[in-house]
C-alpha cells in the first residue's frame, strides 16, 4: 500500500466515530409545538401556541456540542384560543403573517449546561434577526415506536423582548402600564423522528 492509500485509510478510520455517533432527526410537526406567554393588562398572562413547527436536528452523541438545529415555524398557526385575538396577532400590528409567514431559528453554538444544554442561535422574527439562547432539556434517549421509527424528544425555553423584533404595538392604560407586556416567555416541545 502506497503512502497516499495509507493516508486515506487512516483518514477514514478517524472519520468513522463521527459517522457512527452523528445522526439526523426530523421534527415531527404533529407532536411538536412552540408555546408562549406574555403579560396582559398588567394583571394576568395570555398563553398561546404555534402549531406548525418543522425542522431538522443533527445530533452528535459522541460530542453533543457538535450538534445543530434548524427550525421553521408557521406564524399563521398562532392559537391563543380566542379567534378575534388571533386575527389581531396575525395582523400588521403584530406578526404581519402576510409579509412574514415564518419565523426561523438556526443554532450557532451548543454548550453543555449541567444536565442540559444551552443552544445559542439566530432567531428571525418579523423580518429581524437577533441572537437568542435556549435552555434545553434533552435530547432524550432514543426509543422505537410501534411502527419501527426511532424517536427522541427535547424541551427548550427562552425569554425575548418583542420590541427587539419590531413588535411594538401597545396601548397605555389609565391606571398605568400597557395592554401587552414586552417580555415573552417561549417554551418549545419537540418530538423527533430519525431520518431513514
Amino acid at each position: 500500500m502506497d503512502k497516499v492509500a495509507r493516508f486515506f485509510a487512516a483518514l477514514a478510520l478517524l472519520l468513522i466515530p463521527s459517522l457512527v455517533f452523528a445522526s439526523t432527526w426530523n421534527i415531527d410537526s404533529d407532536h411538536s409545538s412552540t408555546g408562549f406567554k406574555v403579560r396582559h393588562l398588567m394583571v394576568s398572562n395570555v398563553k398561546g401556541t404555534f402549531g406548525k413547527v418543522q425542522g431538522v436536528v443533527n445530533v452528535d452523541d459522541q460530542d453533543i456540542t457538535r450538534s445543530n438545529v434548524s427550525v421553521t415555524i408557521d406564524t399563521a398557526s398562532i392559537d391563543t384560543g380566542v379567534a378575534k385575538r388571533d386575527t389581531h396577532l396575525r395582523s400588521p400590528d403584530f406578526l404581519d403573517v402576510a409579509k412574514f409567514p415564518t419565523m426561523t431559528f438556526v443554532s450557532t453554538r451548543v454548550e453543555k449546561n449541567g444536565n442540559g444544554l444551552k443552544v445559542t442561535g439566530n432567531l428571525t422574527l418579523h423580518g429581524v434577526t437577533r441572537p437568542v439562547v435556549l435552555d434545553v432539556e434533552g435530547p432524550s434517549a432514543q426509543s422505537k415506536d410501534p411502527w419501527g421509527n426511532f424517536r427522541r424528544g427535547a424541551s427548550a425555553s427562552a425569554m425575548i423582548n418583542r420590541k427587539d423584533f419590531g413588535l411594538t404595538w401597545n396601548k397605555a392604560l389609565e391606571t398605568g402600564g400597557v395592554v401587552v407586556g414586552e417580555e415573552v416567555t417561549i417554551n418549545i416541545e419537540v418530538e423527533m423522528v430519525k431520518a431513514k
